[in-house]
């Protein structure tokens, strides 16, 4: 492992705080940078695009605008509004913490990162953000953009995907970190730069960077080989069809379980392989539905982080509906049942 050289961590704070300064971008959450708002704002990005979280987060504020709402809220109101952001487990783990938070901290967040990293949900990155941003602790908020900065502009051939290439990375930003407004600032300046200059998958805009002249990967030439990192395993592939039930104006829902993918989410009934008509409505029998046609309802690809679900749906029309799952027209299944974006292809469809 490569050690990043502090001195060079040290001179890149100020014409990186003047550059964000000019050219931040004016995000719901930088209005009101509270320990709230970071935390739920930090929590929706992960893993989601900026423009896809703001209306999300704008929603998620009007109906829970602190902890006590949060701490308090009933599930199925938490996953409705967390509806097609994905992931879902973040939104529970925000609901545990924040009854944690009440329960333990009197309703206000901790400003420590290493308390923070206590609550459900909340890792080193999370913390560092909050810690930073809200507080202004000395504490660097160190993701995949941070990363990819860091080892570009130290031209380090560390591997990023390796845990102890984040540790050291933190150690280093660490040593140099300011303390107050400064803090937050920097720890939003880097994110900013990894997401709109220093960018992944091609080549960075250097001409824009005001790190330019500071880069020791540009000076080496190897900007467009950093960072190293290790390629993802391969997705597994799954296949599964979807059984739209239908019986008059009411559809066939069923929860799925406690644990696993998608836990305590609403689906349409779904079975393992690419079934054909026939076997739908076999399918559909075995559920306890009574079936009297079967119409092909499309294909749709969902890809989680580890595996893809290939589907394939049927629209089942029938005489009755399982008495073992619950049922509900197509406007009240949008309305009060958080259905995942998986099956966002066959929610259109009825």
């Amino acid at each position: 492992m490569e050690k990043y050289p502090t001195s060079l961590l040290q001179e890149i704070i100020l014409p990186l705080l003047s550059w964000f300064r000019a050219e931040r971008k004016p995000l719901p959450w930088r209005l009101s940078p509270t320990a709230y708002h970071v935390w739920i704002s930090e929590i929706m990005l992960q893993q989601t695009r900026i423009e896809a979280v703001i209306p999300y987060y704008e929603r998620f504020l009007r109906a829970l605008p602190d902890v006590k709402s949060l701490a308090e809220v009933d599930d199925e109101g938490l996953m409705k509004l967390w509806e097609g952001l994905g992931y879902y487990s973040r939104a529970r783990n925000l609901k545990k913490a924040a009854q944690k938070v009440m329960s333990t901290y009197g309703g206000e967040l901790p400003k420590k990162a290493c308390e923070l990293q206590t609550l459900n949900g909340i890792g080193p990155y999370t913390a560092g953000a909050i810690a930073s941003i809200a507080f202004g602790e000395p504490s660097a908020a160190v993701d995949g953009n941070v990363l990819r900065v860091v080892t570009r502009l130290c031209a380090s051939h560390d591997d990023i995907m390796q845990a102890k290439t984040r540790t050291k990375v933190t150690a280093a930003l660490e040593e140099v970190y300011p303390r107050g407004k400064e803090a937050g600032e920097l720890t939003e300046a880097l994110m900013e730069l990894g997401e709109n200059v220093c960018i992944p998958n091609g080549q960075p805009r250097c001409q824009a960077c005001p790190l330019a002249a500071h880069c020791l990967a540009r000076q080496k030439n190897e900007q467009e080989l950093l960072p190293i990192k290790t390629p993802p395993k391969a997705r597994r592939i799954e296949k599964r069809t979807v059984l739209l039930l239908k019986c008059g104006d009411q559809y066939a829902l069923h929860l799925r379980g406690d644990k696993g993918l998608l836990a305590r989410l609403w689906e349409f009934p779904n079975l393992e392989g690419t079934l054909d008509e026939n076997e739908a409505l076999a399918a559909a029998r075995t559920l306890g539905a009574t079936p009297t046609a079967a119409s092909p309802a499309g294909e749709a690809i969902h890809i989680f982080s580890h595996v893809e679900w290939h589907m394939t749906g049927f629209l089942v029309s029938c005489e009755a509906l399982p008495d073992t799952l619950p049922h509900a027209t197509a406007d009240e299944i949008r309305k009060s049942y958080a259905i995942p974006k998986a099956f966002r292809a066959y929610l259109e469809q009825i």
